[in-house]
């Protein structure tokens, strides 16, 4: 099985969306945005090559207690070619899925051909998308970390063809 570069994990988390949930974190991001929370995940290298069946394991234990999984990093979309195999494993759980890109919704549609991205966008209930911009912060930003960003409702913005924001 596939494996993925992997810069942290959180069994349990109540800040990186909505509900009680296991946090992801993947190595490797282009896009270095000042202030950036997670320099040293920028690295690709970071961290260390998990095995897909050893998060979703890890995931599984978390279950019930969890509403879903969050990915984050670095940036998801780096990585996924590997990382929509194993949202296909969590939706088969019954979990939703939220995810951190600096991508916008936009771009990833328009680049729907890189590999991995089509069926990693498909997987996703959720993506807060759009670079972090620290003069963008505002105190107390509900799942954002900047005011540019958006929480975006993946499934119902691909029905409707527009961005429909999650709430």
């Amino acid at each position: 099985m596939e494996e993925l570069q992997v810069a942290g994990f959180l069994d349990n988390s109540l800040v990186n969306g909505q509900g009680l949930r296991s946090v992801l974190f993947v190595s490797g991001c282009h896009h270095n945005c000042k202030g950036c929370h997670n320099k040293a995940m920028q690295d690709f290298s970071y961290g260390e090559k998990v095995n897909i069946e050893e998060i979703f394991f890890r995931i599984k234990r978390n279950i019930p207690i969890i509403r879903g999984v969050t990915f984050s990093g670095g940036e998801p979309f780096e990585q996924a070619g590997a990382l929509w195999k194993l949202a296909e494993l969590v939706k088969e759980e019954g979990l939703n899925i939220w995810c951190y890109t600096g991508y916008t919704f936009e771009y990833i549609l328009n680049n729907i051909n890189n590999e991995g991205w089509k069926e990693l966008i498909n997987t996703i209930d959720v993506l807060v998308d759009g670079r972090f911009e620290e003069d963008n912060v505002i105190k107390d930003l509900k799942y954002m970390g900047s005011s540019n960003q958006r929480t975006i409702d993946v499934k119902e913005s691909l029905k409707n063809n527009k961005v429909i924001i999650y709430s």
